[in-house]
């Protein structure tokens, strides 16, 4: 089964204007790593939102992990939502709890009982490199670590998917690099990643899927593409 199917989808935001996507198609195999790549407005954003369903495609069809897009009631957009992990730019962790209470609240959110988060948190700490720093406050930690604590708290949950929008964008190479380190051993667990990024480096030494984006269509589509940005 695939992970993800777009079916000539395309996405118009209002009367008269050019669309955001126009009838693109596309799939990416469970544990797959795919890179999207675009200039600022080619129409990333936008496939994002609508993998997530922030927003509903204009037409066409998107089957995430066995679940159709059309069929899908608003009441099951949070199940839907738990099988999705999303790490942004900014790092959106909440200022006043420490790392351990930053990612246990993305279980308490679901139900999850005190003693599996007591389990859970130091296991997915330990994945993103973060043994040790439970109780730091995020004002604490280098960008890069704030990074790491977003993509502990997204993956917390055990998602089949990992959406990172930009991740490295607010980070210099070191720490950059440290991140997508962190994605890639996500992704040897058996995760689908999608990350998306301007980063041409990052783009060249992962050596990764690439799908470029360019005006709302695909312009290309290689199984180790270089991108010149």
């Amino acid at each position: 089964m695939l992970m993800i199917l777009l079916d000539r989808v395309s996405k118009v935001y209002g009367k008269g204007m050019s669309p955001a996507l126009d009838r693109i198609s596309l799939h990416v195999e469970p544990r797959e790593f795919v890179i999207v790549v675009g200039s600022s407005g080619a129409g990333k954003s936008t496939l994002l939102k609508l993998l997530t369903r922030e927003e509903k495609p204009t037409s066409g069809k998107i089957i995430v992990g066995g679940i159709d897009y059309d069929k899908l009631k608003d009441k099951e957009i949070p199940y839907l939502r738990r099988r999705i992990g999303t790490v942004f730019q900014d790092f959106k962790l909440l200022p006043n709890k420490t790392v351990f209470e930053n990612v246990a609240f993305a279980l308490e959110i679901v139900g999850t009982g005190k003693q599996e988060i007591r389990y859970t948190v130091p296991r997915v700490l330990d994945i993103v490199g973060l043994k040790g720093k439970e109780k730091r406050m995020p004002m604490e930690l280098s960008g890069g670590e704030r990074q790491r604590v977003a993509i502990a708290r997204a993956i917390a949950r055990q998602p089949k998917i990992l959406i990172a929008d930009e991740p490295t964008g607010n980070l210099d190479p070191k720490h950059a690099w440290d991140v997508v380190k962190v994605l890639q051993k996500i992704n040897e667990y058996g995760t689908t990643v999608l990350l998306t990024t301007h980063n041409q480096e990052i783009v060249n030494k992962l050596k990764r899927r690439v799908i470029t984006i360019n005006d709302g269509k695909i312009a290309s589509d290689r199984a180790q593409g270089a991108y010149k940005g």
